[in-house]
């Protein structure tokens, strides 16, 4: 069956949807008439597209990929020839975002992870394929940055970029328990720190 514009751009417009609730509720208090309702789409609509609303979800935590992955491809640190300065101005992009609402700058996959990791496992590996999948985005320049800097240490890129990863989902877990970004915005600060500390690298010099 050929699929229609109208038809495209009412699943797009779930997903979106699902996105913006999603972070907001929660998972298991998000409901498919609340999604609906934020997409301004009817549920015959809905179960057009999806049978369930895990379905939503795994279509959700997908559609969450493709945007952030073309939303960082096409950052502005990309453009910087050190690997380092990319690094940190990562770090520094991502203090960027933490604007707005909490639902505006949270992680999709990190709000879900943290209540359907034992109940539902589709959903689970989803959300991990997401955060690994950012953290396999960071590794070549964290490498590069090793070899440029020549840093010795008992751990490796890989570690590193998933600890990058553990520090940004935990600074918006403590957002939401402070109820403002400004507590995430101290830890992403902290987290610059650290880098600069591992590579040796103070006020912007590498020493």
């Amino acid at each position: 069956m050929q699929i229609t514009q109208n038809q495209h751009e009412s699943k797009t417009k779930l997903l979106e949807a699902a996105l913006r609730v999603i972070r907001e509720k929660g998972y298991q208090a998000t409901r498919v008439e609340d999604v609906c309702e934020a997409a301004g789409l009817t549920k015959g609509s809905f179960f057009y597209h999806f049978k369930s609303k895990e379905a939503l979800a795994l279509a959700a935590a997908e559609y969450w990929n493709e945007v952030t992955r073309e939303g960082f491809a096409s950052a502005p640190y990309q453009a910087l020839e050190d690997p380092l300065d990319r690094l940190l101005a990562y770090i520094d992009f991502r203090k960027s975002l933490l604007r707005g609402a909490l639902p505006e700058f949270t992680c999709l996959a990190g709000t879900m992870v943290q209540e359907v990791y034992a109940t539902h496992p589709l959903l689970r590996e989803a959300c991990e394929q997401s955060i690994s999948g950012h953290v396999a985005t960071l590794e070549p320049d964290i490498a590069a940055a090793v070899r440029k800097y020549k840093v010795h240490g008992n751990w490796t890129p890989q570690s590193l970029a998933f600890f990058t990863q553990a520090a940004l989902q935990g600074a918006f877990v403590l957002a939401k328990a402070r109820g403002g970004p400004e507590v995430a915005e101290m830890m992403v600060d902290h987290l610059r720190q650290y880098i600069e500390l591992l590579f040796h690298r103070n006020d912007g010099v590498a020493v």
